[in-house]
């Protein structure tokens, strides 16, 4: 239940700076020669408070993903721990299987009888 929790307010945070950031003005680049509007209609204030919210945002979204760690169910990070090395194991096994199959050329060896025929030729 603390699981989903967090995991709900994590996503509205994620919003949330995502939003913050696209409202606030770029300090550098071609938007930086027009800076001279954003003292002229005075609204200092409000890039200070976004810049904040942002900054609280992204600590909550940091705190809140510790706490959804802690909160997870230990028999479910169990079994996906489980089906994670058996997946690998299988990755790894079919690495080595095309790696030894790119290594070793293919030669058929000749038979007794085919090289006594090329020998009297």
């Amino acid at each position: 239940m603390l699981y989903t929790i967090c995991i709900a307010l994590i996503l509205v945070a994620s919003v949330l700076v995502i939003l913050a950031v696209l409202v606030q003005n770029p300090k550098s680049g071609m938007a930086a020669n027009f800076g001279a509007s954003n003292q002229v209609m005075g609204v200092r204030e409000t890039t200070n408070f976004l810049e904040k919210f942002t900054w609280s945002m992204a600590i909550a979204i940091v705190v809140l993903s510790l706490a959804a760690t802690l909160a997870m169910d230990r028999g479910l990070v169990a079994d996906s721990n489980l089906e994670i090395s058996k997946d690998a194991k299988a990755l790894q096994e079919r690495v080595i299987e095309s790696e030894a199959a790119a290594t070793m050329p293919q030669a058929e060896i000749p038979s007794a009888g085919q090289t006594e025929q090329q020998q009297a030729e």
